[in-house]
């Protein structure tokens, strides 16, 4: 879907209504102009007539007449034509001066001159008319497309300037991180509406941080007192374990011992995010991740061994990153861990390095991971697994904290995870 602008639709909205309004009312305006004129014609036309019938007509005679039709081009006086009231018509007569045929306004008008019958008759050329109301047309059609101009472009000055306190919120909240303790400071406004924005962001902002610190908190505070006891409680299975147990006994202490050690990579796992929180892992150096892999790969050949899992490494160019050196390591193993732990049964293990690029390809369960739930913290596709769902999620945080992308796609019955630095 195609985002659009606030301002921009605005603006938009009034730039159509504004040229609907043009295109109605400049033909309406153009008639309106034509029937005024035409009507103030037909006043001129009445108005001549009824001076006439005043002062010039009151001791003619026949030879006055027949001069006034000689040198009056626009006003004749002809014997009666049965006229028997004011009659304006419009005709197209020819002009002999432009020497074509033009619109003309004409009245016929009955009237007495020394006791006998005439026509009055006079005509007014429509043509001046027609060019003066194009004219005023033209010159409407330009003043309002002047002020349509004048007016979009100062509303969008305006709306820029207006709208300035909001696109700062905005872009102070969309680069805000809730994890970085640097809280967004907002432009003071006058405007009502933006300042109760403002002052709601920063409720908000301010009680979700108390929150998170809060939370963040008791899960290292939880870790590093949870470590003393676990502790001791495995050196004290460890002691039972020496010990000559029946069959029944040493199940019931084998799994307390599995447990335990599930608790302690849960604890260690919780730790290790509450330190990348906290930006403990801040020195940085180039490791080259082939090498990494290549140190370690007897480790996990041996952890993949039980499943009987074939790895196979692909290093088609020396992949160097620059990072944390035990982040990187930790990247490495969870995705190594989760490759194994989620393989099934002679399964396999691609390991390939490109330029700026690892990937992992394993073979598992042959439908795809639901990518929504997959880096979530304690989310576990295989609620049997014995991991603690918290693997990937470190990952994820890992690649947060370094600006690197992690993705992950099914094809060829392979799930794979690309990681991009």
């Amino acid at each position: 879907m195609n985002k659009k602008k606030l301002l921009h639709k605005s603006t938009r909205s009034f730039l159509v209504f504004a040229v609907i309004v043009l295109l109605i009312s400049a033909p309406v305006f153009y008639y309106i102009c034509e029937w005024l004129y035409i009507y103030e014609t037909e006043e001129v036309l009445l108005m001549h007539k009824g001076d006439f019938l005043k002062e010039s007509h009151k001791n003619f005679t026949a030879a006055d007449i027949t001069a006034w039709n000689k040198y009056n081009r626009d006003v004749k006086i002809v014997p009666d034509m049965g006229i028997t009231e004011d009659s304006i018509v419009g005709k197209i007569l020819y002009d002999p001066t432009a020497r074509e045929k033009e619109p003309f306004y004409l009245i016929y008008a009955p009237i007495d001159i020394n006791g006998k019958r005439y026509t009055y008759i006079e005509q007014i050329n429509l043509l001046e008319m027609e060019g003066m109301v194009l004219s005023i047309a033209m010159m409407f059609l330009l003043i309002i497309i002047i002020l349509l101009v004048g007016v979009i472009w100062l509303s969008k000055s305006t709306s820029a300037k207006l709208w300035k306190p909001f696109y700062n919120t905005l872009n102070q909240i969309h680069d805000f991180e809730i994890d970085k303790n640097k809280a967004p400071h907002f432009i003071e406004t006058d405007i009502d509406e933006f300042d109760g924005l403002n002052k709601s962001l920063e409720q908000l902002i301010e009680k979700n941080t108390a929150i998170y610190k809060n939370q963040r908190e008791f899960i290292e505070n939880a870790a590093h007192e949870v470590q003393t006891p676990l502790a001791l409680f495995q050196t004290k299975i460890d002691t039972l374990l020496q010990l000559e147990l029946n069959e029944e006994q040493s199940k019931i202490v084998g799994a307390l011992s599995t447990d335990v050690a599930r608790l302690n990579r849960l604890n260690k796992n919780l730790l290790l995010l509450s330190k990348i929180d906290n930006e403990v892992y801040l020195d940085k150096s180039d490791v080259l991740i082939n090498d990494y892999i290549k140190r370690h790969l007897d480790f996990f050949t041996e952890q993949a061994a039980s499943k009987n899992v074939t790895i196979v490494t692909e290093f088609t160019s020396d992949l160097e990153v620059n990072g944390n050196p035990a982040l990187i390591e930790v990247l490495v193993n969870n995705l190594f861990l989760n490759a194994i732990r989620h393989n099934k049964q002679n399964g396999k293990i691609i390991i390939t390095t490109l330029e700026n690029e690892l990937v992992f390809l394993n073979t598992g369960q042959e439908i795809p991971l639901s990518v929504e739930k997959l880096f979530n913290r304690f989310s576990k596709n295989n609620p049997s697994s014995q991991g603690n769902g918290l693997g990937l999620a470190i990952v994820k945080k890992i690649t947060e904290l370094n600006k690197w992308k992690i993705n992950y796609s099914f094809y060829n019955n392979l799930h794979s995870f690309s990681l991009k630095f």
